[in-house]
């Protein structure tokens, strides 16, 4: 089948596998822990109110959080240890039009975080998956994972409206992008995707710890992060202009959707930031729901690492497109 899209052209850096710098989320949280027991010394120069209020909120949705993460982070760990790609590579079948959904479907069987998803759709890959079915699989499995749609149900309650539509906006996406891709997408990265994954082969105890240990620091780093723009959303940012925003469905629409891209938040803690923004229809916060997992910052950069920049530039506005107006769709009929 004849792409539209041009192969990658491999650099130095990833072919001989050097590490790219990301953000570390250890130093993320050392530096919100210091931040938070200075909150003597900055009392003197804000609003008492302020900093309460700011405090308050950001606490809440971390301790929120935190037991999903955490829970997320070991169901990853143990995926990678224990779940060989191969399984996939033989139960699929060879038609995209029935391997996409199928891929989409097991990643709801088989969560993981955002993060590991990458790595995992390059070793599908690059042991014989069909592409579209590995990047249907790398967009469904953070996004539609019981842990995910349990933190969703926590998040919103009395709300299972709100479940049932992030299920079907996040599983619709990953099968769009996927059938997609099938007809846009080119092959040229499948041999950057091997060569990148072909130092993941460690299986057991060592996959585990190292798998774990990767995605508790970075997604609990991240996680710090959204909740600390989350509180001060809140607290600085007037609340005329929010509302003003808020109440205008398209704008409030791109506001959120931009703003999952930018935050990065994990996708087994994002749901308690998005409920925090009570100003925006759920319609809006279902949009920052579904677009998070599916395109963020750390995603664009993991993604130009392990396939490279050609298909970054490409697969993520196609991403964030597909996934807005699935997250709309769901959002008009469901909520």
């Amino acid at each position: 089948m004849k792409s539209t899209l041009g192969p990658d052209e491999p650099t130095q850096a990833v072919a001989s596998g050097a590490p790219r710098r990301r953000v570390d989320g250890r130093l993320v949280v050392l530096l919100v822990v210091v931040a938070l027991y200075s909150r003597s010394t900055l009392a003197g120069s804000l609003n008492p109110v302020v900093l309460r209020t700011w405090t308050t909120v950001f606490v809440a949705i971390v301790v929120q959080a935190l037991p999903f993460l955490v829970l997320g982070v070991l169901v990853s760990g143990a995926i990678t240890a224990l779940v060989s790609p191969l399984v996939l590579a033989r139960l699929l079948p060879r038609s995209p039009v029935l391997a996409v959904p199928g891929a989409a479907l097991a990643g709801a069987a088989l969560p993981g975080c955002e993060c590991a998803s990458v790595p995992i759709a390059g070793r599908l890959t690059a042991r014989g998956v069909q592409p579209a079915a590995a990047l249907a699989f790398m967009l469904a499995a953070p996004a539609v994972n019981p842990i995910v749609l349990v933190a969703t149900a926590v998040a919103f309650p009395g709300q299972p409206e709100m479940v049932l539509a992030r299920f079907l906006g996040s599983l619709g996406t990953s099968i769009v992008v996927g059938l997609l891709w099938s007809r846009l997408g080119g092959e040229g990265w499948v041999e950057r995707a091997r060569r990148r994954a072909a130092g993941t082969s460690a299986s057991g105890w060592p996959a585990f710890s190292s798998a774990a240990r990767h995605d508790l620091w970075d997604a609990g780093g991240w996680l710090v992060v959204g909740a600390a723009a989350a509180a001060t959303l809140q607290v600085l940012v007037p609340r005329s202009l929010l509302l003003a925003v808020a109440d205008h469905p398209a704008l409030s629409v791109l506001a959120l959707g931009g703003l999952a891209v930018l935050l990065a938040i994990c996708s087994e803690a994002d749901a308690f930031v998005a409920a925090s923004l009570r100003e925006f229809s759920l319609t809006a916060r279902l949009v920052f729901l579904v677009v998070g997992p599916a395109v963020d910052v750390k995603l664009i950069a993991m993604q130009s690492g392990m396939f490279g920049r050609r298909f970054a530039a490409r697969f993520a506005p196609l991403t964030f497109a597909v996934a807005v107006v699935c997250a709309v769709v769901a959002g008009r009929v469901l909520l």
